[in-house]
């Protein structure tokens, strides 16, 4: 995911061709220490996938497997934009993975962003930077994703863990590669298509054509500036689906007369959703920092502030998930009202811009472009995943 450091309100004419200078020399030592560790992070989670001890051999290779899949799929995404980018004469760093023990992630690491230090000079190098990423990703994770699945292991339904989400793109690849299945059979992924499935994930998240996502990249060397009401709207959709995902879980138990005994349960497979609001906005208001044009808003909502909140949903639904009380769930609904409440009156929920893309040149994409732009926002329609894990 590249992010930038730097923005312009200068556009460029449309018959003008901008020239960059030349980029700056790579850094590298703190790109390899952290590579490292995230090679460290998805192994030590790839041998918490399997059955049996941890150093059993099984084990090791499966998270062999897993480790080099997915790290293969995440360094064609981040290597997609760097080496763009600098076909672009764009100043764009290594990308810099971000490790995670396996109690924090299911992979092992949150991905990696790109840093660009100059301005973006057209919209066609915008939506070179921010398309190519996705797409080398996914040129290895659908093939991966297909091996993976026809290697799967059949087991009886109703194991214990989680079921994965499924989308229109993996309902095909498992249509044409994987086992066939009896009515009380299910399918135990193999560490490559897991690892390939996470690579979707990954990537359906970073085509939401919001801000410096790539979508958000992509969409505005589409669109131009009416991206940026585009963004906000599909942004606030984003909460919105979090609403709708909840109440078709309780409306589901409702008329079937559970009530709400699994409230907890249909609040964890939901929660992604109003995770990603809070996210999105955080990371707007890290863009907007960088954006020397923009004046600070000195009543808007803190980063901090919003971190908290996302902290203390997620500790309230666990713990109400694992106890099932009535006043941690009340408690979650307060901490819930009072984080809306205050994206109303200071944050994402008034008017704002934190989610503007910076400017970049006016003149429109070609034929061309326009058709590599449009399939690559198709690809999140085809990669969209409603629930991605429903426990």
């Amino acid at each position: 995911m590249p992010s930038s450091d730097l923005s312009s309100n200068d556009s460029p004419p449309r018959s003008e061709t901008p020239s960059a200078p030349d980029p700056e020399p790579i850094k590298w030592r703190l790109n390899l220490i952290l590579f490292v560790l995230t090679i460290a992070t998805v192994f030590a989670t790839g041998l918490t996938l399997g059955p049996g001890p941890m150093t059993s051999r099984p084990n090791l290779v499966g998270a062999a497997q897993f480790t080099g899949a997915l790290l293969l799929i995440l360094v064609a995404h981040e290597l997609g934009h760097f080496f763009t980018a600098r076909l672009h004469r764009v100043d764009a760093s290594l990308p810099f993975f971000i490790p995670l023990p396996p109690l924090v992630s299911p992979f092992g690491t949150m991905g990696a962003i790109i840093r660009m230090k100059s301005r973006i000079p057209t919209r066609a190098a915008l939506l070179d930077i921010g398309a190519s990423g996705p797409l080398a990703g996914l040129f290895f994770a659908i093939p991966l994703y297909a091996w993976g699945v026809a290697h799967s292991t059949v087991i009886p339904l109703g194991g214990e863990g989680a079921e994965l989400g499924s989308s229109l793109l993996l309902r095909a690849l498992d249509h044409l590669f994987a086992p066939s299945l009896a009515p009380n059979q299910d399918v135990l992924l193999h560490p490559v298509a897991f690892a390939a499935w996470g690579g979707m994930l990954v990537t359906m998240i970073n085509l939401l054509p919001v801000s410096q996502l790539d979508g958000g990249h992509v969409a505005y060397a589409l669109f131009g500036p009416k991206q940026d009401g585009y963004a906000r709207n599909i942004h606030r959709a984003v909460l919105v689906f979090f609403f709708v995902s909840l109440g078709s879980y309780v409306v589901r138990d409702l008329r079937a007369g559970f009530g709400f005994v699994r409230f907890g349960h249909h609040v964890g497979n939901s929660l992604v959703w109003l995770v990603w609001f809070e996210v999105l906005a955080v990371l707007g208001t890290f863009a907007s920092k960088s954006m020397p044009h923009r004046e600070h808003d000195p009543s808007a909502i803190g980063t901090r502030t919003r971190v908290f909140a996302i902290a203390s949903l997620l500790a309230l639904a666990m713990l109400g998930e694992q106890y099932d009380r009535t006043i941690i769930w009340l408690a979650w609904g307060v901490v819930l009202a009072l984080t809306l409440a205050m994206e109303r009156r200071a944050g994402v929920l008034r008017p704002h811009d934190l989610l503007d893309h910076p400017p970049t040149g006016a003149a429109a994409l070609g034929p061309g472009r326009k058709a590599i732009a449009i399939v690559t926002l198709a690809m999140f329609v085809l990669l969209f995943m409603p629930t991605p894990f429903e426990l």
